[in-house]
């Protein structure tokens, strides 16, 4: 069923529009990449628990960003930015952005906390009793990736199989036992995320771990995070805990810490899985404003039914005029 183009924007609760009655709270992630490490646990938690294919044992380059992107066999995807420091702008500490500082055996623990090695903002590791001096004039970002489960899911829209459908949850999951492979989700994703595995064709994505929310069970990905940069919870609880997050970092003097996917007004009506991201989206390789990409379907099937109907007519009339 194609989207109300007049509900599009706004809040929406997509279970029970999908109808779910007595549907439970809408789940969803909140990823604090202020606080990721790189540590790729939620990587290697997703894979073993879904039983996805090995991928990404190959490095790309000189990047620790070993699986590149979110593809079939790499649901959860971390992302390695490396560039320079924008001008003006200071690597926050450890203690600023609230994440914990490791002393080290070669540092010791009153040693400050100066730029620190925590996948944010930072610096590169210290020279830990080498007396090499830490570097600022660079940041790595670093941030796990995941499908974004729209409030309104193009890639529902245009199924023809209905092998994907709405949980109970709010999230949106693929059967594949019932996918034909025709791609067509791939392309009306606005995100990019949904991919096709080469030897068998069908279409795979993150799960938010279906199959443990319905035994009351946190994602493998958020139960494996050591830092709670993956959060995992009712969406309204985490929307509300992210809004803090980026009010604490601005009291800090972090002042670009933003959210994104967090509105349930922007373009696909908010997501299910949104971030706190110390740049622009661009920098992290996510589109500023990303709209769902059916939203114009409605209106397209009404005018080619109306043209139809125009055609129908005219033939109709060239007939009778014709034979009278």
């Amino acid at each position: 069923m194609l989207p109300d183009p007049n509900s599009l924007y706004g809040p929406l609760d997509p279970a029970p529009e999908a109808g779910y009655e007595n549907a439970p709270p809408r789940m969803g992630f909140f990823t604090d990449t202020s606080v990721c490490i790189g540590c790729k646990a939620c990587e290697v938690a997703c894979k073993e628990w879904n039983g996805v294919p090995e991928s990404g044992l190959d490095l790309l380059g000189m990047s620790y960003d070993n699986t590149g992107a979110l593809t079939a066999n790499s649901w959860r995807h971390v992302a390695f930015i490396e560039q320079p420091r924008p001008a003006g702008q200071d690597a926050p500490s450890a203690d600023v952005l609230g994440a914990p500082v490791d002393a080290g055996p070669d540092r010791p623990a009153d040693a400050g906390t100066g730029p620190q090695f925590l996948g944010m903002p930072g610096a590169q590791p210290p020279g830990r009793g080498t007396g090499v001096e830490e570097r600022t004039d660079f940041r790595w970002l670093m941030m796990s990736d995941v499908c974004k489960h729209c409030t309104h899911a193009a890639c529902l829209d245009v199924c023809p199989t209905g092998s994907l459908f709405r949980t109970e949850f709010g999230t949106v999951v693929v059967q594949e036992d019932i996918c034909n492979g025709c791609g067509y989700c791939i392309s009306a994703c606005p995100y990019g995320v949904i991919d096709q595995r080469k030897d068998d064709g069908r279409a795979w994505k993150c799960t938010l771990c279906y199959d443990r929310l319905g035994a009351g069970m946190t994602p493998a990905c958020a139960q494996a995070c050591p830092t709670e940069s993956i959060q995992y919870g009712p969406l309204d609880d985490l929307r509300e805990r992210a809004a803090a997050r980026v009010a604490t970092l601005h009291d800090r003097g972090v002042p670009e810490a933003r959210l994104y996917g967090h509105d349930p007004n922007d373009g696909v009506g908010g997501d299910g899985a949104f971030f706190l991201l110390l740049d622009e989206p661009e920098v992290y390789g996510l589109p500023p404003d990303p709209v769902v990409t059916t939203r114009d379907l409605p209106k397209m099937w009404k005018r080619a039914g109306l043209a139809a109907l125009a055609m129908a007519a005219a033939t109709v009339a060239a007939f009778v005029g014709g034979s009278s």
